[in-house]
Protein backbone atom coordinates (compact mmCIF):
# COMPACT_ATOMS: atom_id res chain seq x y z
CA UNK A 1 0.00 0.00 0.00
CA UNK A 2 1.30 3.20 -1.31
CA UNK A 3 0.28 4.79 2.02
CA UNK A 4 1.37 7.11 5.31
CA UNK A 5 -1.31 7.53 8.24
CA UNK A 6 -2.11 10.47 9.59
CA UNK A 7 -1.48 9.28 13.43
CA UNK A 8 0.26 11.82 15.41
CA UNK A 9 3.95 11.55 15.95
CA UNK A 10 5.91 13.16 19.16
CA UNK A 11 6.31 16.17 18.91
CA UNK A 12 9.45 16.15 18.76
CA UNK A 13 9.64 14.16 15.47
CA UNK A 14 7.11 16.23 13.24
CA UNK A 15 8.51 18.16 10.84
CA UNK A 16 6.54 21.94 10.14
CA UNK A 17 6.83 23.78 7.15
CA UNK A 18 7.78 23.73 3.77
CA UNK A 19 10.85 21.05 3.54
CA UNK A 20 12.86 19.14 1.09
CA UNK A 21 15.66 16.61 1.95
CA UNK A 22 18.27 15.71 -0.44
CA UNK A 23 19.33 11.75 -0.53
CA UNK A 24 20.21 9.12 -2.63
CA UNK A 25 18.64 8.35 -6.00
CA UNK A 26 15.38 7.20 -5.47
CA UNK A 27 13.76 3.75 -6.27
CA UNK A 28 10.51 3.26 -8.41
CA UNK A 29 7.41 3.05 -6.33
CA UNK A 30 6.72 -0.76 -7.59
CA UNK A 31 10.39 -1.77 -5.53
CA UNK A 32 9.74 0.47 -2.51
CA UNK A 33 6.26 -0.67 -2.02
CA UNK A 34 6.82 -4.89 -2.86
CA UNK A 35 10.68 -4.11 -0.16
CA UNK A 36 10.29 -7.28 2.32
CA UNK A 37 9.28 -4.91 5.58
CA UNK A 38 6.30 -3.70 4.09
CA UNK A 39 4.78 -7.25 2.42
CA UNK A 40 5.86 -9.15 5.70
CA UNK A 41 3.71 -6.50 7.40
CA UNK A 42 0.70 -7.22 5.43
CA UNK A 43 1.05 -11.29 5.97
CA UNK A 44 1.50 -10.19 9.74
CA UNK A 45 -0.92 -8.19 9.99
CA UNK A 46 0.83 -5.96 12.44
CA UNK A 47 4.00 -3.75 12.51
CA UNK A 48 6.17 -2.00 13.50
CA UNK A 49 6.92 -0.25 10.46
CA UNK A 50 8.12 3.09 9.67
CA UNK A 51 8.98 5.68 7.19
CA UNK A 52 12.52 6.86 7.47
CA UNK A 53 13.61 9.65 6.43
CA UNK A 54 17.23 10.46 5.17
CA UNK A 55 18.24 12.16 8.14
CA UNK A 56 16.92 9.28 10.90
CA UNK A 57 13.42 10.90 11.41
CA UNK A 58 10.91 7.90 11.70
CA UNK A 59 7.19 8.00 11.10
CA UNK A 60 4.90 5.56 12.18
CA UNK A 61 2.94 3.05 9.75
CA UNK A 62 -0.54 2.14 11.08
CA UNK A 63 -0.15 -1.44 9.92
CA UNK A 64 -2.60 -2.68 12.34
CA UNK A 65 -5.36 -0.21 11.26
CA UNK A 66 -4.78 -0.82 7.51
CA UNK A 67 -5.63 -4.69 8.09
CA UNK A 68 -8.18 -4.44 10.14
CA UNK A 69 -11.82 -4.14 8.87
CA UNK A 70 -12.96 -0.68 7.70
CA UNK A 71 -13.44 1.51 11.17
CA UNK A 72 -16.06 4.95 12.02
CA UNK A 73 -13.75 7.34 10.11
CA UNK A 74 -13.67 4.77 7.08
CA UNK A 75 -17.27 4.20 6.94
CA UNK A 76 -18.05 7.99 7.08
CA UNK A 77 -15.61 8.58 3.62
CA UNK A 78 -17.56 5.48 2.08
CA UNK A 79 -21.40 6.89 3.24
CA UNK A 80 -19.32 10.15 1.19
CA UNK A 81 -18.59 8.16 -2.01
CA UNK A 82 -20.71 8.43 -5.40
CA UNK A 83 -20.74 6.03 -8.29
CA UNK A 84 -18.11 3.59 -8.47
CA UNK A 85 -14.98 4.31 -6.43
CA UNK A 86 -11.71 4.25 -7.02
CA UNK A 87 -9.15 3.43 -4.44
CA UNK A 88 -5.94 4.52 -5.05
CA UNK A 89 -2.98 2.78 -3.02
CA UNK A 90 -5.61 0.72 -1.56
CA UNK A 91 -3.04 -1.55 0.87
CA UNK A 92 -5.08 -4.70 2.54
CA UNK A 93 -8.33 -3.58 0.87
CA UNK A 94 -10.04 -2.92 4.28
CA UNK A 95 -11.91 -0.14 2.21
CA UNK A 96 -12.69 -1.86 -1.15
CA UNK A 97 -13.96 -4.75 1.48
CA UNK A 98 -16.42 -2.56 2.51
CA UNK A 99 -17.83 -1.29 -0.71
CA UNK A 100 -18.04 -5.12 -1.74
CA UNK A 101 -20.10 -5.78 1.25
CA UNK A 102 -22.08 -2.96 0.99
CA UNK A 103 -23.19 -4.20 -2.70
CA UNK A 104 -21.05 -1.24 -4.00
CA UNK A 105 -19.07 -0.62 -6.94
CA UNK A 106 -15.36 -0.54 -6.20
CA UNK A 107 -11.76 -0.82 -7.45
CA UNK A 108 -8.64 -0.84 -5.10
CA UNK A 109 -5.08 -0.14 -7.15
CA UNK A 110 -1.53 -0.52 -5.62
CA UNK A 111 2.53 -1.07 -6.05
CA UNK A 112 2.39 -4.09 -3.67
CA UNK A 113 1.56 -7.58 -4.87
CA UNK A 114 1.39 -8.21 -1.06
CA UNK A 115 -1.45 -5.91 -0.97
CA UNK A 116 -3.40 -6.66 -3.71
CA UNK A 117 -3.75 -10.52 -2.56
CA UNK A 118 -4.26 -9.22 0.69
CA UNK A 119 -7.66 -7.21 -0.61
CA UNK A 120 -8.52 -10.08 -3.12
CA UNK A 121 -8.54 -12.60 0.49
CA UNK A 122 -10.64 -10.00 2.03
CA UNK A 123 -13.63 -9.96 -0.95
CA UNK A 124 -12.37 -6.99 -2.63
CA UNK A 125 -11.51 -6.00 -6.43
CA UNK A 126 -7.80 -5.28 -6.42
CA UNK A 127 -5.19 -4.27 -9.56
CA UNK A 128 -1.31 -4.41 -9.62
CA UNK A 129 -0.85 -1.25 -11.23
CA UNK A 130 0.45 2.78 -9.94
CA UNK A 131 -2.24 5.07 -10.22
CA UNK A 132 -0.13 6.39 -12.97
CA UNK A 133 -0.36 3.24 -14.99
CA UNK A 134 -3.32 3.43 -17.81
CA UNK A 135 -6.03 2.16 -15.61
CA UNK A 136 -10.25 0.77 -16.44
CA UNK A 137 -12.56 3.18 -16.44
CA UNK A 138 -10.36 6.74 -17.20
CA UNK A 139 -12.21 9.24 -16.95
CA UNK A 140 -15.25 7.69 -15.52
CA UNK A 141 -14.67 7.32 -11.83
CA UNK A 142 -17.15 8.79 -9.58
CA UNK A 143 -14.96 9.01 -6.69
CA UNK A 144 -11.01 8.40 -6.31
CA UNK A 145 -9.91 7.73 -2.32
CA UNK A 146 -6.59 8.69 -1.36
CA UNK A 147 -7.02 7.70 2.13
CA UNK A 148 -4.14 7.22 4.60
CA UNK A 149 -2.02 9.86 3.38
CA UNK A 150 -1.78 8.56 -0.06
CA UNK A 151 -1.60 12.64 -1.46
CA UNK A 152 1.82 11.56 -0.72
CA UNK A 153 2.50 9.20 -4.17
CA UNK A 154 5.09 10.12 -6.13
CA UNK A 155 6.41 13.43 -3.68
CA UNK A 156 4.69 15.88 -6.45
CA UNK A 157 1.13 16.43 -4.78
CA UNK A 158 0.42 18.77 -8.54
CA UNK A 159 1.38 15.68 -10.75
CA UNK A 160 -0.94 13.65 -8.59
CA UNK A 161 -3.88 15.58 -8.67
CA UNK A 162 -3.49 16.46 -12.66
CA UNK A 163 -3.70 12.70 -12.77
CA UNK A 164 -6.81 12.19 -10.62
CA UNK A 165 -8.48 14.77 -12.51
CA UNK A 166 -7.94 12.78 -15.67
CA UNK A 167 -9.21 9.58 -13.71
CA UNK A 168 -12.47 11.48 -12.25
CA UNK A 169 -15.77 11.70 -14.65
CA UNK A 170 -16.37 15.87 -14.88
CA UNK A 171 -17.77 17.11 -11.39
CA UNK A 172 -16.28 14.38 -9.73
CA UNK A 173 -15.43 13.48 -5.96
CA UNK A 174 -11.72 13.14 -4.46
CA UNK A 175 -11.90 12.72 -0.84
CA UNK A 176 -8.23 12.74 0.15
CA UNK A 177 -6.97 12.00 3.87
CA UNK A 178 -4.34 14.66 5.24
CA UNK A 179 -1.56 15.52 8.41
CA UNK A 180 -3.36 16.09 11.47
CA UNK A 181 -0.53 18.81 11.56
CA UNK A 182 -2.24 21.93 9.64
CA UNK A 183 1.25 23.51 8.48
CA UNK A 184 2.69 20.56 7.50
CA UNK A 185 4.19 20.77 3.95
CA UNK A 186 6.82 18.25 2.80
CA UNK A 187 8.50 16.55 -0.01
CA UNK A 188 11.03 13.96 0.80
CA UNK A 189 12.73 11.37 -0.03
CA UNK A 190 11.96 8.16 2.21
CA UNK A 191 12.44 4.51 3.06
CA UNK A 192 10.18 1.37 4.62
CA UNK A 193 12.05 0.07 7.21
CA UNK A 194 11.11 -2.37 10.12
CA UNK A 195 11.80 -2.56 13.96
CA UNK A 196 15.08 -4.31 12.79
CA UNK A 197 16.36 -1.50 10.49
CA UNK A 198 15.79 -3.22 7.53
CA UNK A 199 15.21 -0.67 4.75
CA UNK A 200 13.33 -0.73 1.53
CA UNK A 201 14.37 1.46 -1.16
CA UNK A 202 14.46 5.20 -1.47
CA UNK A 203 11.80 7.10 -2.68
CA UNK A 204 9.59 10.61 -3.02
CA UNK A 205 6.70 11.23 -0.97
CA UNK A 206 5.10 14.07 0.76
CA UNK A 207 2.99 14.82 3.85
CA UNK A 208 0.29 17.59 3.37
CA UNK A 209 -1.64 19.36 6.40
CA UNK A 210 -5.30 20.23 5.14
CA UNK A 211 -3.91 24.06 4.45
CA UNK A 212 -1.50 22.82 2.08
CA UNK A 213 -3.44 20.72 0.11
CA UNK A 214 -5.94 23.24 -0.52
CA UNK A 215 -2.94 25.96 -1.84
CA UNK A 216 -2.18 23.13 -4.32
CA UNK A 217 -6.17 22.46 -5.06
CA UNK A 218 -6.51 26.24 -5.67
CA UNK A 219 -4.13 26.72 -8.28
CA UNK A 220 -5.28 23.20 -10.16
CA UNK A 221 -9.00 24.57 -9.61
CA UNK A 222 -10.30 22.05 -7.95
CA UNK A 223 -13.41 23.13 -5.66
CA UNK A 224 -13.59 22.31 -1.98
CA UNK A 225 -17.07 20.17 -1.28
CA UNK A 226 -16.23 19.40 2.40
CA UNK A 227 -13.77 19.23 5.66
CA UNK A 228 -13.70 16.92 8.89
CA UNK A 229 -11.88 15.39 11.22
CA UNK A 230 -12.85 12.32 12.72
CA UNK A 231 -10.26 11.77 15.63
CA UNK A 232 -7.05 12.78 14.58
CA UNK A 233 -7.74 11.90 11.37
CA UNK A 234 -8.85 14.71 8.83
CA UNK A 235 -10.22 14.70 5.19
CA UNK A 236 -11.02 16.40 2.29
CA UNK A 237 -13.92 16.26 -0.13
CA UNK A 238 -13.25 17.90 -3.75
CA UNK A 239 -14.34 18.03 -7.14
CA UNK A 240 -12.88 18.72 -10.29
CA UNK A 241 -12.73 21.87 -12.20
CA UNK A 242 -14.03 20.02 -14.86
CA UNK A 243 -18.03 20.95 -15.12
CA UNK A 244 -20.13 17.36 -15.73
CA UNK A 245 -20.63 17.08 -19.69
CA UNK A 246 -24.06 17.76 -21.10
CA UNK A 247 -25.88 15.28 -22.63
CA UNK A 248 -26.36 15.17 -26.74
CA UNK A 249 -28.89 16.00 -28.73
Amino acid sequence: MSAVPVRSVPATAVSVGRQRTPGPPEASPERSWSADPYSDALRTGRGPLFLRRTDGWLLPLDVERWCAPADAADLEVLERCEGTVLDVGCGPGRLVAALAAQGRRGLGIDVSEAAVAQTVRCGGQALRRSVFDPLPGTGRWGTVLLMDGNIGIGGDPPALLDRLARLLAPGGLLIAETAPQPDVDEHVLVQVTDARGTPGPPFRWARLGTPALLRHTDRAGWHTDARWSTGDRCFVALRTGRPPARPAH
